[in-house]
């Protein structure tokens, strides 16, 4: 069996290897996309395939939506080349469910794949052709929290934005710049109204996409490269909106076990791929079952009718609740916590490290003693609830493949909001004082530690990418496992940085602590796993 429009005919011999297959005509509503599309997606990711894709997939079968799914990729462009269009778009969702079950699904709702390239006239009109369609409701993204980011690492302004602001909106060669420039397309269209939906796993989204969007409008329409009037349309929220999100499921790596599974079902073809931009993709895409989404319901121009397939639309104010309390407490710091140690402690998948009694405590005590006191309850979900899942069921999950090493990527962009946020609540509550954090601490002076490139073995490793590690790491350069060190010297500077902690540490006991532990952690090989069993 083939993954692609001509082997997808033979549906019988599929079906009987127990996948589902779509059961729309798929030629039909390919064609509706391409006369008026509704939907386009920036960033062909997994998490992409797995869950938005899956949720238009429901609405095509019931007969709620006329149209498909167009997506569209301007990071890393192979994707496209070397996975969606060789298999005509189609790809295999694999469910991997905590009692062992394997569900599998051929998703077919992506109709048309695309490449972010305004060097590439064919692509680029194309894409000018979709932004210009009065149909067109949502342009959602996936493009990681950094995607967001107009400077680097020191806070400059990134190269290519700089260059890209000053340019104007003909051939932008940014991510950004390229997305700025369809909305401008839409803008001198007639002012047509769209909804800009960033799905992207970080606090206030939609906010992050706006202030990028409305940094170039400010720019170009400044240097005269645009008209005057398209930084009021990106600020008129009756035509431009920027709706916040939460989204939560985790879409691993593919996995070598699934890729197996599959190819005793004699499917041909499957072969993973590892780009030039050290991108891992496959024809399948493995992912648990469990997952959320909920939007603020501002769409000036409509929207597909997610609702019908458990999205949840709703106020701003509640997705900044749920968005909290996932994010600052109920998921996030947890899986951060477990990424850092099973770095540092030699582990290979995050279901194997709940089965560590310490490490298992510490994240028990990070979420239900130091976290659940200051989360807001959304209402419309249950803190309670959404973390004992999360602790019961989704990180033990002994089938679901994922790494600390992926989880670990962009941690210092994690930390102010995954942990500063519940300082900050600690600091605010009079009943409540810092003093009482100590798994908190601990994960800041792990995370220290991790930077140093060495296990708790006295192996070195490289850690995961993140935008911060080439200022950081040098910092810690001269500390050495088992040598004398001024620790407070050395990391009082890295302390100090709100932007990564969320506060100043030197102003609290917080600061103390860390030093203190970090001064433990560095004592020589094995000092990581004993100071986790005698504190947890």
């Amino acid at each position: 069996m083939k993954l692609n429009k001509e082997g997808l005919q033979e549906c019988g011999a599929w079906e009987s290897a127990g996948y589902h297959v779509p059961a729309y005509d798929r030629e039909a509503l390919t064609e509706n996309t391409r006369q008026k599309p509704e939907w386009i997606h920036f960033g062909a990711g997994n998490i992409f395939r797995a869950f938005q894709a899956n949720l238009m997939q429901q609405l095509m079968e019931e007969g709620k939506s006329e149209t498909g799914l167009i997506v569209a990729e301007g990071f890393d462009y192979e994707i496209i080349e070397k996975m969606y269009r060789p298999h005509d778009d189609y790809s295999i969702l694999v469910t991997l469910k905590s009692n062992g079950e394997v569900e599998k699904t051929v998703i077919g709702s992506i109709v048309e794949s695309l490449i972010l390239d305004s060097e590439n006239d064919a692509e680029f009109n194309r894409l000018k052709e979709i932004f210009a369609a009065p149909s067109l409701q949502m342009a959602s993204f996936t493009i990681t929290e950094k995607g967001y980011s107009l400077v680097d690492g020191r806070g400059e302004m990134l190269a290519a934005i700089k260059q890209d602001m000053e340019a104007g909106p003909e051939k932008p060669g940014s991510y950004l710049g390229k997305v700025c420039a369809l909305v401008y397309e839409r803008y001198q269209k007639g002012k047509l109204p769209l909804a800009l939906v960033s799905m992207d796993n970080c606090s206030h989204n939609g906010d992050k996409l706006k202030a990028a969007v409305l940094a170039f409008a400010e720019a170009w329409t400044k240097a005269g490269k645009a008209e005057e009037g398209f930084l009021d349309y990106v600020n008129d929220s009756s035509k431009l909106s920027f709706p916040w999100s939460m989204i939560d499921k985790i879409t691993p790596r593919p996995d070598p076990k699934v890729e197996a599974i599959l190819e005793a079902d004699q499917i041909e073809g499957l072969e993973k791929a590892v780009t030039s931009k050290n991108t891992w993709v496959a024809p399948f895409v493995n992912a648990e079952e469990c997952q959320y989404l909920v939007i603020e319901d501002a769409f000036p121009n409509g929207r597909p009718a997610l609702e019908e397939t458990g999205v949840i639309f709703t106020a701003r104010e509640t997705v900044d609740k749920v968005e909290k309390m996932k994010v600052c407490t109920c998921l996030n710091p947890l899986h951060t916590t477990l990424a850092v140690f099973g770095c540092l402690l030699g582990y290979e998948l995050i279901s194997e490290e709940m089965k560590n009694p310490a490490l298992k405590r510490l994240v028990e005590r990070i979420g239900y003693q130091e976290g659940l006191p200051v989360v807001v309850n959304p209402g419309i979900l249950s803190p309670e609830k959404f973390i004992d899942e999360v602790l019961g069921l989704r990180i033990p999950n002994p089938f679901m493949p994922d790494t600390p090493q992926r989880i670990a990527t962009d941690t210092s962009q994690k930390l102010p909001i995954r942990f500063g946020e519940t300082i900050k609540a600690y600091q605010a509550a009079d009943e409540l004082s810092v003093d009482a954090l100590e798994g908190i601490p601990f994960v800041f002076a792990g995370w220290l530690r991790y930077l140093m490139g060495v296990d708790d073995k006295g192996n070195a490793f490289t850690p995961s990418p993140d935008p911060l590690l080439e200022t950081l790491m040098p910092m810690l350069a001269d500390v050495k496992l088992g040598e004398p060190c001024d620790v407070k010297a050395v990391i009082t500077p890295i302390l100090k940085r709100a932007d990564i902690f969320g506060v100043d540490l030197t102003q609290s006991v917080l600061g103390e602590k860390v030093v203190t532990l970090f001064t433990e952690m560095i004592q020589g090989p094995g000092a990581i796993a004993a100071l986790l069993e005698k504190n947890f």
